[in-house]
């Protein structure tokens, strides 16, 4: 199947970079993944699944092959980076490229840390990084208006729907929202991908906190409080996340890692529940296929069939298609063995029209 990625973006001193770091330690082998590219600003980053264990042991498997997130490093963004500021223009570049935006956004204060805007105020943050990304998206609209108004005058119906949307994409914009924030018919969304809007992308928001600062969610402040409010409001997915801890226990694993994560003041694995979100974020779910070779997670959009599921395997599959024997994470592991599956009725047949369920096992007949 195609990448999927996750682009991080916020303004500098937020921990974006931290975080990068923090991530890039998941990182898996390349090779598994001919999809993915090999650039020092992208992580290929292993999705967190206690279920490929469980499978491995039911087949035996020599070895496991979990499902991956793209995230992208995506330069810093600075007031004006709209109209060129900064290194405006390939930060508006690179966002395009990706498929969903991990915003993050600062919780802490801390006088070592400086803040750009000389205060931590995290709606006043998350409203400058996403006037400018309006500002881009204002004027891609605004210039594919233009260039389509001779069409327009000439009564092509085609071009005449294109630019009543676009006066609804560009008021909206004007008002401050998101496209991602409006819903939209099948035949506007074809639209509204052409011209790849960076606001019409998935939006996650990582809240970043630091041991030994002044969490704005520990001293209940009233910042933190309207900041969850707006999240909850607007629909947005959220996560909140110790970017700094994550870092200093990359190179930690197991019993170990939660030692030292109690010690540095950490309460959860922050970066898995990040993982997951960035997953869930981008409309992406796991299938698996199991046997003695290897137990392997594989990626698709939610509500795919099984034969376009199956093009994540081959892209044969989609077209040579003839049935999929299927059986649930849970019933599998239940049963402890496909063969024991079969005699108890949990593993079944389904055809072309099936919905391929999250933890789904499958073996596909082509």
């Amino acid at each position: 199947m195609a990448k999927l990625s996750i682009g991080i973006v916020g303004l500098p001193n937020v921990g974006k970079s931290t975080l990068f770091n923090a991530l890039t330690k998941n990182s898996v082998p390349a090779e598994n993944y001919p999809f993915c590219t090999i650039d020092p600003s992208v992580g290929i980053v292993e999705v967190p699944d206690h279920r490929l264990k469980q499978l491995s042991k039911v087949s035996d498997s020599k070895k496991i092959i979990p499902a991956v997130v793209e995230f992208v490093d995506i330069a810093g963004l600075v007031k004006g980076a709209s109209e060129g500021e900064g290194l405006g223009n390939k930060f508006l570049s690179h966002i395009r490229e990706t498929d969903a935006i991990l915003e993050m956004v600062r919780i802490f204060e801390d006088e070592k840390v400086l803040h750009v805007n000389n205060k931590v105020d995290p709606i006043f943050d998350i409203e400058v990084i996403n006037y400018e990304l309006m500002q881009a998206d204002l004027e891609t609209c605004s210039n594919r208006k233009s260039n389509i108004a001779k069409d327009v005058k000439k009564g092509d119906k085609n071009f005449i729907f294109l630019d009543n949307l676009l006066n609804k994409l560009i008021e909206m914009l004007e008002n401050g929202k998101l496209v991602s924030q409006n819903s939209w018919t099948e035949e506007e969304g074809r639209e509204i991908k052409q011209l790849n809007l960076i606001t019409a992308k998935k939006f996650l928001f990582g809240l970043n906190k630091k041991a030994g600062g002044s969490n704005l969610d520990e001293l209940k402040d009233e910042r933190f409080e309207n900041l969850i409010n707006f999240l909850k409001e607007n629909n947005f997915q959220y996560c909140v996340i110790d970017a700094k801890i994550e870092d200093d226990l990359k190179d930690f694993e197991g019993e170990e890692k939660d030692i030292m994560r109690e010690e540095l003041g950490g309460a959860e694995d922050g970066i898995h529940n990040l993982i997951q979100k960035a997953y869930e974020t981008l409309g992406l779910e796991s299938y698996f296929t199991t046997g003695e070779v290897e137990t392997r997670a594989w990626t698709i959009k939610k509500g795919s069939t099984a034969p376009v599921a199956g093009q994540a395997i081959h892209t044969d599959f989609k077209d040579k298609f003839i049935r999929a024997n299927i059986v649930s994470y849970e019933d599998l592991v239940e049963a402890g063995s496909l063969s024991n599956a079969r005699a108890t009725g949990k593993l079944r047949t389904e055809g072309r029209d099936y919905i391929v369920q999250d933890g789904d096992v499958i073996e596909f007949m082509v």
